[in-house]
């Protein structure tokens, strides 16, 4: 699957959507036209995004700078229902209200965010617009732990820098944004952060298969989950949820946006720390089982613990539960990517649904404890 076409994620043609974008564009900032529009080719696979430039002939509204050359932005837009969506749900008031609380809060490199329609009639759906970053992205297709890519091409000591920089990303957001703030982010029902946010997952899973195979492999990584639960959660943070590096935009080896927080919520550091780590060793176990070196001195779990644990004095705990939940996690946002391509008649159904799981082999060892 990774060296297939990049499985089909909407139904919206990027012409009519640009139209679309003008004529909403307008009501915000009278004579402006979006121009220069373009669909990111390597990230992302739930919401859409539109990179497009705002070209304005008139003064520009707040958080626009005051000037008559064009604007880049991005827009985020939630994912087209059409499409067999990968998530149930999608806030793009939520998205937005959590990067201005971080923006408010940290001194993390978020984009500004300048409108939130939450109006589907302008482009079909809701969505928000935030200012474009400039830099580059590690690559998700063909993943960055592949040759021919400019990480892959850094030396050693770049990507030393990249990764330290990259956990104290997370280590910022965790200590610096007040959880009180963050409380529109947690989870319903009961019990403890942890508790609520596994909930919420297994929930997704089941309405991932209905009508659909189940997946055994799945179910005994919840089984396994509730053997390891940790006597102790630990403090509540602001979890980012997608905590990755093929979320930050790097000028060089530093971060200069912090991007997507459709999966943020409340829970305790180990989530952000243990789906780094294990997203990673996604790519870099793809690597490794296509014949490539991969990068196996990059984001090693232990130097990622000891990194977060001199910049926030909380050495990471139960670090086996939280990395199996991450690969539990990411299995299930995988084999309902797998089912949209089978939706759309992209790859025929399998009998055996674990087939789709690209990580197998990784999360049954975790299941068992003979990965690390």
């Amino acid at each position: 699957m990774t060296t297939a076409p990049r499985p089909r994620t909407t139904t919206r043609d990027p012409e009519e959507l640009t139209h679309r974008l003008t004529a909403w564009l307008g009501t915000r900032l009278p004579g402006a036209r979006a121009v220069a529009a373009a669909v990111p080719d390597s990230n992302g696979m739930s919401s859409e995004t539109l990179l497009f430039d705002i070209d304005h002939p008139h003064p520009p509204s707040p958080g626009l700078p005051a000037s008559h050359a064009p604007v880049s932005c991005a827009l985020r837009l939630a994912a087209d229902p059409a499409a067999y969506t990968v998530f149930p749900r999608y806030d793009m008031a939520r998205q937005y209200r959590t990067m201005r609380l971080v923006a408010a809060h940290t001194d993390l490199p978020v984009p500004r965010t300048l409108w939130l329609e939450e109006d589907p009639v302008h482009l079909g759906a809701p969505f928000f617009v935030m200012t474009r970053a400039v830099g580059r992205v590690p690559p998700d297709v063909m993943p960055y732990t592949y040759e021919g890519n400019w990480l892959y091409d850094a030396t050693d000591a770049e990507r030393d820098r990249l990764e330290a920089a990259s956990v104290s990303v997370l280590a910022r957001l965790h200590d610096q944004v007040p959880p009180g703030a963050a409380e529109f982010l947690a989870s319903s029902g009961t019990g403890s952060a942890l508790q609520r946010h596994v909930e919420d997952q297994q929930a997704y899973y089941q309405w991932v298969v209905d009508g659909r195979p189940r997946s055994p492999l799945i179910e005994r990584g919840f089984a396994r989950l509730a053997e390891l639960w940790p006597s102790d959660p630990g403090e509540t943070v602001l979890s980012w949820g997608d905590a990755r590096i093929g979320n930050i935009v790097y000028d060089g080896f530093e971060p200069t946006a912090v991007l997507d927080w459709e999966m943020a919520a409340l829970g305790p550091r180990e989530l952000d720390l243990g789906w780094m780590v294990f997203l990673h060793r996604f790519f870099q176990d793809l690597a490794e089982s296509g014949g490539q070196r991969g990068l196996p001195g990059f984001l090693c779990r232990d130097r990622v613990e000891s990194r977060y644990a001199r910049l926030t004095g909380h050495p990471p705990r139960e670090m086996e539960f939280h990395t199996l939940y991450a690969a539990l996690r990411h299995a299930i946002v995988m084999l309902r990517v797998a089912y949209r391509r089978v939706h759309f008649g992209e790859i025929p159904a399998p009998a055996d649904a674990d087939a789709l799981i690209l990580h197998r082999d990784t999360l049954e060892a975790m299941i068992e404890g003979r990965y690390w």
